[in-house]
């Protein structure tokens, strides 16, 4: 059965000099517009204790030059204030203010054709057609587009697309997974892939990189230069922002292909609901995590599984699947099993283990009988 999905597609553009001009008004006014409302909003609740509603449109009288950007733009900071506000109210940290070149990036929607692709361009509001490297296929109707400056100088427009997929063939396999540091996943099979650490391959460069960058600001400074002014600097910037960049990228493309290729074949998956945030808080293994990007990937796998209409089911995060033996069910304290032992034999049933595989297998079977609860209580005959 066909899903009707909303799909996002990453697209590089060339803008000539004029369009980049007007990017960066964009991105300004935007910027703008969100620290404006969110600074009236906070003086109004000091002074009246009520929320102030305020829109984009009562600036335009006193700063005309906001006039000159595509108003849904501006509309969209309104929207991602108010959703902003909403998350605080639901627990979330305050809204902040937002910085020049930090993330700088505008939404738009397409209003009657406004955003449009053709072989080699993409249309925008405002600006008309700029030149861009498109992908092969981009079917379905185009709802918004947001534009992005990286900190290396490179736009992009990310355009959200609401699109058909075909379910995926199902291929009656079920597995577990297993999240480590060492290998990056652990498969009830057996199998294990490999953490890439695309951040500790790339590190020795990023440190001489950022190296220099200190000598060009140390040199700044000595001659009271600003950063801004200075272009050995601003051209030293940009070596080590490529670097980050190359990291995200070879780091985003790995977890992609690896999603989808255990999304294609297997038709349940059980994982772990880590607590990545509580996690990073220990100093030993954070940047170890945040290399690993465990969350992207669980967020990678969960929806590609809706889209593609497999099954994914996340185990609570204080199930002993490591302690536990996957033979007979025995479990360990945890001194009997402390974290630098990597296989144990079950006291019990005397069946030698793997840690992480045994892990893995207890993910799965865990989550085919969440799964079965779940079904039998959907039918009613619980």
């Amino acid at each position: 059965m066909t899903k009707q999905i909303l799909k996002a597609h990453k697209v590089r553009l060339y803008p000539n000099e004029g369009q980049q001009i007007f990017f960066a008004k964009s991105f300004g006014c935007t910027r703008f517009i969100w620290n404006k409302m969110l600074s009236d909003k906070i003086d109004h609740y000091n002074e009246h204790k009520t929320e102030l509603k305020n829109t984009p449109a009562q600036y335009k009288k006193e700063f005309e030059w906001l006039k000159e950007v595509d108003s849904l733009a501006l509309a969209n900071v309104q929207q991602n204030l108010r959703a902003a506000y909403n998350k605080f109210f639901k627990g979330s940290g305050f809204p902040r203010f937002k910085k020049k070149g930090i993330k700088d990036s505008y939404t738009t929607n397409n209003q009657k054709g406004t955003v449009a692709i053709t072989d080699s361009t993409v249309k925008l509001p405002k600006i008309g057609h700029i030149k861009a490297r498109l992908p092969s296929k981009i079917n379905g109707l185009i709802k918004s587009a947001t534009i992005s400056r990286t900190p290396s100088g490179k736009y992009y427009v990310s355009l959200l697309v609401e699109t058909i997929v075909e379910p995926l063939l199902k291929t009656h396999s079920r597995i577990g997974i297993d999240l480590g540091l060492t290998d990056f996943i652990v498969l009830s099979d057996g199998s294990k892939v490999a953490n890439p650490t695309f951040l500790s391959k790339l590190q020795h460069k990023l440190a001489r990189e950022q190296k220099i960058l200190a000598k060009r600001r140390a040199v700044a400074k000595a001659n009271q230069r600003k950063l801004s002014d200075s272009r050995n600097y601003q051209k030293q910037k940009i070596k080590v922002a490529k670097v980050y960049e190359r990291i995200t990228n070879c780091r985003k493309d790995f977890l992609h292909k690896l999603s989808f290729n255990l999304i294609k074949n297997h038709d349940v998956i059980a994982i772990e609901d880590l607590n990545v945030k509580g996690m990073v808080k220990n100093k030993k293994l954070a940047k170890a995590i945040s290399d690993s990007s465990w969350s992207t990937f669980t967020t990678m796998l969960n929806y590609k599984a809706e889209w593609y209409g497999k099954k994914l089911v996340k185990i609570d995060r204080w199930y002993p699947s490591s302690k536990t033996c996957s033979g007979c069910g025995h479990l360990l304290t945890k001194a009997e099993l402390p974290l630098q032992v990597r296989s144990w034999n079950c006291p019990s049933c005397q069946q030698k283990h793997d840690r992480d595989i045994n892990a893995s297998i207890n993910i799965l079977n865990e989550g085919l009988r969440l799964v079965t609860i779940k079904t039998v209580g959907a039918t009613g005959l619980a």
